[in-house]
């Protein structure tokens, strides 16, 4: 039985890297990428992937296996390009939401240790200002991202070591991307948001990674060549793992550099949308964009059956304990109208028409507004608790 054991020539760590390579073999003349002219297929988007990688593993640039690289941008393409290619170089890929001060900004980059810094144009004076804090010694080096049609010309601030084109030109194409020796290996680091105690940085394996996006993709049951607006930010759980699994499926990812709803009813018509994931104050703004229309092509996600009911304001579904099914789902909800008009029946009904029955709420929890952070996400362990009690 020892010939079962693990060895090169049967076993290979788990890794989502991989999803990129064989995406640009199945599907390399498919569409990977849409941004307002920008049209990239798999193929191309595997060869810039690689030669980033390259670059940053070469002695120009000199980021070292397990060196931390962080982006600071908006759903554009070269963001989704630096899912892969910060771990193809093997360094370790930090995402850092843009919307931070700089303050914040700093903290998270000494804590992290971080080595390289891709900026978006827009986030540029955000970034210097926050590296203006750190010690002489502790300053990561910053390349600038322009992924706009109106691409400005890179500063003579020698602050910028390079544009994202520019460091892209320098690298090789045929580049043999770094392979995790294990896949326990480290690949991804994230923070918290910070907005009930400190940011707490969390390190995801290349394991870790790999399961999640097949969870993602199973829960979701994901076919082949969908359509995949990026209304969520990338760097919000690595847009939970989509970014990687949309290469798994030859996905169309349509980026978004703005949120807004005029932005996303236009972009699902026009590209014909078959995906998207949301926050609910996203779902909630587009449920109530006095312009909104029926769509050709109707898109499914979690928690929005909910917000398809007029006379829902906001949703939120979260686990209730169950002796037994273990736990069931529960609803809370935040109605348009407070005039009781509406019963925890109609709101099941209206479910039960749109969903598989396993996922119709047990419950429905009426609520005048639903428990929110300071930036306005709500929070869903309040929710949790508050289910734990209910009989």
């Amino acid at each position: 039985m020892e010939l079962l054991l693990p060895h090169p020539s049967n076993s290979s760590p788990l890794t989502v890297l991989g999803y990129l390579e064989r995406a640009a073999s199945v599907y390399g003349d498919s569409p990977s990428l849409l941004h307002a002219t920008t049209v990239r297929t798999w193929s191309e988007t595997h060869s810039r992937c690689l030669r980033i990688a390259s670059t940053l593993a070469s002695s120009s640039l000199g980021i070292n296996r397990g060196q931390v690289v962080s982006v600071i941008g908006p759903n554009v393409p070269s963001v989704y390009e630096l899912q892969f290619a910060v771990p193809m170089s093997g360094a370790i890929l930090n995402n850092i939401n843009p919307r931070l001060d700089a303050n914040a900004l700093s903290v998270l980059l000494r804590h992290s240790e971080t080595k390289l810094v891709f900026v978006d144009h827009h986030s540029s004076s955000l970034v210097l200002e926050a590296v203006s804090f750190l010690p002489k010694n502790e300053k990561p080096r910053l390349v600038l991202l322009q992924d706009d049609v109106d691409m400005t010309p890179l500063s003579s601030d020698v602050e910028f070591l390079d544009t994202y084109e520019g460091v892209m030109e320098r690298g090789d194409k045929s580049f043999k991307w770094v392979r995790p020796s294990s896949e326990w290996n480290p690949m991804v680091l994230n923070y918290t948001s910070g907005t009930t105690s400190s940011p707490k940085g969390v390190v995801l394996s290349h394991r870790a990674v790999f399961m999640s996006t097949i969870n993602s993709l199973l829960d979701w049951s994901m076919p082949n060549r969908p359509v995949y607006l990026w209304t969520l930010p990338m760097f919000h759980a690595n847009g939970w793992s989509y970014t990687w699994a949309t290469a798994a499926v030859g996905a169309t990812n349509i980026c978004l550099r703005r949120v807004d709803a005029k932005t996303i009813y236009e972009s699902i018509d026009k590209h014909h949308v078959t995906h998207m994931c949301a926050a609910p104050m996203v779902l909630n703004m587009l449920t109530n964009y006095p312009a909104r229309k029926q769509l050709k092509q109707p898109v499914r996600e979690v928690e929005t059956v909910l917000y398809t009911n007029p006379v829902v304001k906001e949703a939120a579904v979260v686990a209730k304990p169950d002796k037994m099914w273990g736990e069931t789902p529960c609803a809370f909800v935040s109605l348009k109208c407070l005039d009781g008009s509406v019963s925890e029946r109609e709101i099941r009904e209206f479910c039960k028409t749109k969903l598989p029955k396993y996922m119709v709420p047990r419950n429905v929890v009426f609520q005048e507004e639903l428990p929110k952070t300071s930036t306005g996400k709500i929070q869903k362990f309040v929710l949790r608790q508050m289910a734990k009690s209910l009989p």
